[in-house]
């Protein structure tokens, strides 16, 4: 499951007990990602934290599939398994759509996201593609691109910071060694309204 100890459900107390507790979702169910902070139960807090209210919070602008599929993208292109396969599987979930998730599949591990995408999606995607590989060399002129498909201020950080909560979540995952064993993947927490709500369905 990871390469350092990790501390289970089942032997968790004390505060560590209480986070789960909030987190867990069905059977107990932790999620490897975030399980790997056991052994340093304030840097869960400060992940959770992070994760509901960039990728599922109610004011957020964009829905929740499109988050997703930045997600997805942005742990694809990082060579993230775990991170790609959860988030593919919780952006088929909020589509409801099995022929569009499975198209954006193919589309992502074809390098042909512009075959399918339309020019404002296609333009996150980029910005995506840029903030992860080349984070110094963007410039005003890539968020004017942006902007000019139609994305005001607020769109463009919701993306800035789905994009970049990813990029420290694939580097968690692949820095500790972090696998998809024993997990149903694709759970995420459900009231978006709250932000303290952090279990998993």
């Amino acid at each position: 499951m990871s390469w350092i100890k990790v501390i289970p459900f089942e032997e968790a107390t004390g505060k560590l007990k209480q986070i789960y507790k909030k987190i867990k979702g069905p059977n107990d169910q932790i999620d490897n990602v975030l399980s790997i902070h056991s052994l340093r139960p304030h840097t869960l807090t400060g992940h959770m934290s992070l994760y509901k209210n960039t990728l599922h919070h109610s004011d957020n602008s964009f829905p929740n599939w499109f988050l997703e599929l930045l997600g997805t993208y942005t742990s694809f292109i990082n060579n993230c398994e775990y991170c790609y396969e959860h988030h593919f599987a919780g952006m088929k979930r909020f589509l409801a759509n099995d022929e569009k998730a499975d198209a954006l599949r193919f589309h992502i591990e074809q390098d042909s996201l512009n075959e399918y995408l339309n020019t404002r999606d296609m333009a996150a995607i980029n910005y995506a593609k840029k903030l992860t590989f080349e984070a110094n060399n963007i410039t005003k002129a890539d968020i004017e691109i942006l902007k000019s498909h139609g994305n005001d201020d607020g769109d463009i950080l919701e993306m800035n910071q789905v994009i970049s909560y990813f990029n420290y979540a694939n580097r968690t995952v692949l820095g500790l060694g972090v696998t998809t064993t024993n997990e149903v993947l694709g759970l995420s927490p459900n009231n978006k309204d709250d932000e303290r709500a952090w279990d998993h369905q």
